[in-house]
């Protein structure tokens, strides 16, 4: 008896790469044809950049940029506090998905273990906050790039701060002024405060005894020929048990001072969350102070009861009934892009 085969051997080879083909064309090349390349777009995430300057300070910069690029766009830097990175910073705060949302561009510095064991910001160290040195500089000159390579509107720069990244920002504020469309300071410490480690610890526990003149004159020591300065908040809870609240208090006369606001003039609001405080210089708010009844030492955020479920954990992120990011965007005038899915 002869069996016969249906197929040679040659063409069962063939068709099995025949078949082959088939499987590449439509089950792999959707993985790498266009749905895969606008994957990413999609994705909120923060990149690295390297090489943005001499960067005297040593510290790294992680940016965001939203999808669709427009022309002249604002730019939001954000300070991180101590133990904090900017990728669990930015996943408990909602600061990326705000800046895909409204269309800014965001900055996030990061400081290594390697200048601060806690990765908290040199703000007491007067090398690491002199003009054009050490981690001043390296902000200023990652500014500088991202304006260069994301257009960005320079009339449209703000930068906000949570603790030793709060202490920053004032010495950033005093130092760059005419840098920043406007800032805020989180649970931070007023600029001059100390001078070493152990005088900032001290100042955080319990503050510094010195008059409003005094403060003032340590910004304009700074910056003597400045005479237009940002729009500043400051923000902070009455049971901050790591910044005394004391140091918000001497945050708001040292910006009061410089900008030739009398405190007296200050109009003070109820609010369910606690008190809202605001200062008008030539009919706008200059200063604004935060009074957070009840708060402790960290960023506000509001969540929703879903937002609450998948939201990443950060013990200096804060449920709060106010949202710092959404109230600092409100005031810098960035809402969100028509088109956009609700945050």
């Amino acid at each position: 008896m002869k069996f016969k085969f249906p197929k040679s051997l040659s063409q069962i080879l063939k068709s099995q790469k025949r078949l082959r083909r088939i499987l590449e064309k439509n089950l792999l090349q959707p993985s790498i044809g266009p749905k895969k390349a606008r994957r990413p777009s999609a994705k909120i995430g923060l990149i690295e950049v390297k090489g943005f300057g001499s960067n005297p300070g040593r510290l790294f910069m992680k940016l965001y940029a939203p999808s669709r690029m427009a022309a002249k766009l604002p730019l939001v830097v954000i300070l991180h506090g101590c133990r904090q990175t900017p990728e669990g910073f930015d996943a408990a705060s909602g600061f990326s998905a705000l800046a895909r949302q409204c269309g800014f561009v965001l900055l996030y510095p990061q400081q290594s273990e390697g200048n601060n064991p806690q990765r908290c910001f040199n703000w007491f160290r007067p090398s690491a906050i002199a003009r054009d040195r050490g981690e001043l500089m390296s902000v200023r000159q990652m500014i500088e790039f991202t304006c260069d390579r994301h257009r960005i509107d320079r009339s449209r720069i703000y930068l906000a701060g949570l603790s030793a990244g709060g202490a920053l920002t004032s010495a950033l504020v005093a130092t760059y002024p005419g840098l920043f469309a406007g800032a805020a300071i989180f649970a931070g410490m007023p600029l001059g405060a100390a001078r070493d480690a152990m005088s900032a610890l001290r100042a955080m526990k319990s503050g510094v005894s010195r008059s409003p003149s005094e403060w003032g004159d340590l910004v304009r020591n700074v910056s003597p020929d400045q005479k237009a300065w940002p729009p500043i908040s400051i923000w902070h809870g009455t049971d901050d048990r790591v910044v005394n609240s004391s140091n918000a208090r001497a945050s708001v006369a040292q910006w009061l001072t410089v900008g030739g606001i009398n405190e007296d003039a200050g109009q003070t609001t109820s609010k369910p969350w606690g008190e809202l405080t605001q200062w008008k210089s030539k009919n706008k708010v200059q200063v604004s102070f935060y009074s957070l009844k009840g708060f402790g030492h960290g960023l506000p955020v509001r969540r929703s009861a879903k937002e609450g479920q998948t939201a990443r954990f950060d013990p200096y992120i804060v449920d709060a009934s106010i949202s710092g990011p959404l109230t600092l965007l409100r005031t810098w005038g960035l809402k969100k892009r028509p088109g956009q899915a609700p945050e």
